[in-house]
């Protein structure tokens, strides 16, 4: 199921902040893969931090719209940096062919900013009431991921309702169109169904009941072999773009609204419906840890490939080593301050 996913994905590559005409060598290269969502992460993109902090480096960023062409890409080797749900991560290290990469950061923890919508043409108002309709979701993502959570939780197995395979621009034209019954997606399609939705569940719930999502950044072990310094370097703006969500909330919401095509005040209301860790908390106990001492962030993502498996979704789930080996945690804590 992963090797057909993987292989459906498309990558969209938007504009990067130079133009990269091969002319320079691999080691002043650096791919980054990004989704369009409000972070930390996008606001760094915005502010060219990594470029200022990198200046002898030509750096893509290249827009993705979910985990399974992320996913792709590594495999295919044109990444070297990327954001990816916690879904699809555990996705990609199970089996017996892993992808080479590894979580070196941690960039926000699932909130209300991914939920499950109805259409209120529908009627429907809780989640049991989806038994034999039509569901939409991008799949091998985090909101995949919630969604089978949640009919679990509700008692519905995914074979009783009809899912269906859509990025978060096609859901919203099905949805338009009255094709799909509800839909499991992120921002800022999310706030475009709400406005003819019933809103049933958020990642929010769902996590606070033992089955949180997260969008992390990993890195290739090509990358970790190669130069480890930039690695560090990158890790450092990312920390910055976390401090300047608290100690600037009005630049940045400003830069959000520039990088998604979005008014101020819808920038604004979105970013409050994310959870930003501090740089301390990331490289805690309780999300990423610190070299030698893997936090609890190795659980999570132990438990989200048990539970793939035991919904079929993965042939089998990796082990609590395998998830462990996949942490980069060198330079931690230390490497955020």
């Amino acid at each position: 199921m992963l090797a057909a996913a993987l292989g459906a994905a498309t990558v969209a590559v938007t504009g990067c902040s130079s133009d990269d005409d091969g002319s320079s060598g691999a080691s002043q290269r650096l791919r980054i893969g990004y989704f369009a969502f409000p972070s930390g992460d996008l606001l760094v993109k915005n502010q060219k931090l990594l470029e200022k902090a990198l200046p002898d480096h030509k750096i893509s960023w290249i827009k993705f719209d979910s985990g399974a062409s992320v996913n792709q890409a590594f495999i295919g080797g044109s990444l070297d940096i990327a954001a990816l749900g916690s879904s699809p991560f555990a996705r990609g290290i199970a089996g017996s062919s892993p992808i080479p990469y590894k979580v070196a950061f941690v960039l926000d923890v699932a909130g209300e900013n991914e939920a499950l919508i109805a259409r209120k043409a529908t009627g429907i108002t809780d989640v049991a009431g989806l038994k034999g309709k039509t569901i939409a979701t991008p799949f091998a993502s985090t909101s995949h991921y919630s969604l089978l959570a949640a009919l679990e939780e509700a008692g519905i197995k995914a074979s009783d309702v009809k899912l269906i395979d859509l990025q978060p621009q096609p859901i919203l034209a099905a949805w338009q169109r009255g094709d799909i019954d509800a839909a499991y997606v992120w921002l800022p399609t999310l706030d475009e169904l709400r406005k003819t939705g019933t809103q049933l569940v958020t990642s929010k719930e769902i996590g606070s009941r033992g089955k949180p999502t997260l969008d992390l950044a990993v890195v290739s072990d090509a990358l970790i072999a190669k130069d480890p310094k930039i690695i560090e370097t990158w890790r450092r703006v990312e920390a910055d773009g976390l401090r300047r969500l608290r100690s600037d909330p009005e630049g940045s919401a400003k830069a959000i609204a520039n990088e998604l095509g979005i008014s101020l005040a819808d920038a604004k209301a979105q970013l409050t419906q994310g959870v930003f860790l501090t740089p301390q908390q990331v490289a805690s106990a309780d999300w990423l840890g610190t070299e030698g001492s893997p936090g609890k962030l190795a659980s999570y993502l132990t438990d989200t490939g048990a539970f793939l498996a035991g919904q079929k979704q993965i042939d089998a789930a990796p082990s609590e080593d395998t998830v462990r080996k996949a942490l980069y945690l060198k330079g931690l804590p230390d490497g955020l301050k």
